[in-house]
């Protein structure tokens, strides 16, 4: 299990007051964040803009070290033990970055694996097995120059599995592919987790992607977290009231009213709004069984009841208007 502590990173930026006179300035780039990731799991990493996301993963990855904070990788510091962690983690970013474009996709993950010094017995059957893994057994033997934006996508998850790492940070990973390809890397992130026991750090704008693919999600904003969980969770959080939507055949603003004056018992601060042929309603409270009972006490066939479930991307926007408001004194 990864886990971190209070991680801190302040960084010292000079300022200029005129073109002869400057000062030096110290920046909390991260001010405050604690989190986890076990084996098996995929954690989704959400920042609103200028979070402190790029930094906290530069720190996770021992690319940049901590101002103040703990690390422990698997019970060990991972700040004592760098080297030996590097070896353990490797990153899959999105785009087409860390990959040659003159070199096949064979030489590639040789040359990579060559970095990690693994033994060349060794290495050829792992290049084999993860080419198999991501579908491009059938072009090893291409230049990256005549792949697709799908294929080099593959290509860069078996990459960053060369060194079979325990622990997998992906950045953005499935930036600028078409749908098609994204349910596939998908279906390949999953697998990693799941078959692989692979803990796996995800960060990604596309809010959908995280929502389908997270376990659990940490949301950090200035440089602090704000809020941690499942789906679910952030969702309940930020919407405290529920929605339904209910139709019963022959609806009409005659059963509204009749509705919410029934409604006005349970709950009088309660919403009944006619949208087309269904009622959607808001409450604080749970409704199921009152909308059931409802029907029946006016004699009414049900033709539709559920409840309306609002998306993660609803909830970090609505979230971040009211950050926003907040740092700018609005009630």
């Amino acid at each position: 299990m990864i886990e971190v502590k209070n991680l801190q990173k302040t960084y010292e930026v000079k300022r200029r007051k005129s073109f002869f006179n400057s000062y030096k300035e110290k920046v909390e780039a991260v001010k405050d964040i604690s989190l986890r990731i076990e084996a098996g799991q995929i954690v989704g990493l959400l920042g609103i803009n200028g979070a402190g996301k790029t930094t906290t993963i530069k720190m996770l990855t021992t690319l940049i070290e901590p101002t103040s904070g703990e690390y422990y990788f698997d019970g060990k510091d991972a700040l004592k033990n760098p080297v030996e962690i590097k070896k353990q983690i490797n990153m899959i970013a999105g785009g087409e970055r860390m990959i040659y474009w003159r070199l096949t996709a064979y030489e590639n993950l040789w040359y990579y694996g060559q970095l990690y010094g693994i033994e060349n017995t060794e290495l050829k059957q792992r290049i084999d097995r993860l080419l198999k893994l991501v579908g491009l057994e059938d072009k090893a033997n291409l230049p990256v120059e005549t792949f697709s934006k799908g294929m080099k996508q593959r290509l860069q998850i078996a990459r960053g599995m060369i060194n079979n790492p325990k622990y997998i940070f992906l950045d953005e990973p499935t930036i600028g592919l078409d749908a098609i390809v994204t349910q596939e890397l998908h279906e390949e992130i999953r697998s990693l987790a799941k078959n692989q026991e692979k803990g796996i750090l995800l960060t990604s704008h596309y809010l959908s992607e995280v929502e389908e693919l997270c376990d659990y999600i940490y949301l950090v904003n200035n440089g602090q977290l704000v809020m941690e969980g499942t789906k679910r969770d952030l969702t309940d959080f930020v919407f405290t009231k529920k929605q339904y939507a209910f139709s019963v055949k022959g609806m009409n603003e005659s059963i509204c009213s009749s509705l919410r004056s029934q409604l006005m018992i349970l709950d009088a601060g309660a919403q009944v709004q006619l949208e087309g042929k269904s009622a959607v309603i808001t409450s604080k409270v749970e409704l199921s069984s009152f909308l059931a009972e409802f029907a029946i006490r006016e004699g009414l066939i049900i033709e539709e009841l559920h409840k309306l479930e609002p998306s993660l991307e609803q909830a970090v926007i609505k979230l971040s208007k009211s950050i926003e408001k907040e740092a700018k004194g609005i009630a």
